[in-house]
């Protein structure tokens, strides 16, 4: 969120909403250990009126290997935890992040 929205993740909870994780998916493909150089690759998609599913592919920098990929899906809640749909401005980030991902970022 930080490097494509521009915005950290505790800037949109001062916002009032919050994306508390509801599911998670992981596949192992490979080995990793301590201190090697990992590329992590991830896309975002709209999943359903109040949901947010992050995709992920974990590689290894030097030889493209696969570590791992999976998902997580995230609910958008106000601060009492009741489901809001997105709020516009983060529709127009995701939008203006989307963009800059087609110029600049390679298929999962």
């Amino acid at each position: 969120m930080r490097s494509r929205l521009k915005m950290s993740y505790s800037a949109v909870e001062a916002k009032g909403v919050f994306l508390p994780l509801v599911e998670a998916h992981l596949e192992f493909q490979g080995g990793a250990r301590y201190d090697d150089l990992l590329n992590i690759a991830s896309r975002v998609e709209f999943f359903g009126r109040a949901r947010l599913r992050f995709d992920v592919q974990v590689t290894h920098a030097d030889s493209g290997r696969p570590v791992v990929r999976g998902y997580t899906v995230h609910a958008f809640v106000d601060e009492q935890g009741r489901p809001v749909r997105p709020p516009k401005w983060f529709l127009e980030l995701m939008a203006q992040g989307a963009v800059i991902e087609r110029e600049s970022a390679p298929p999962l």
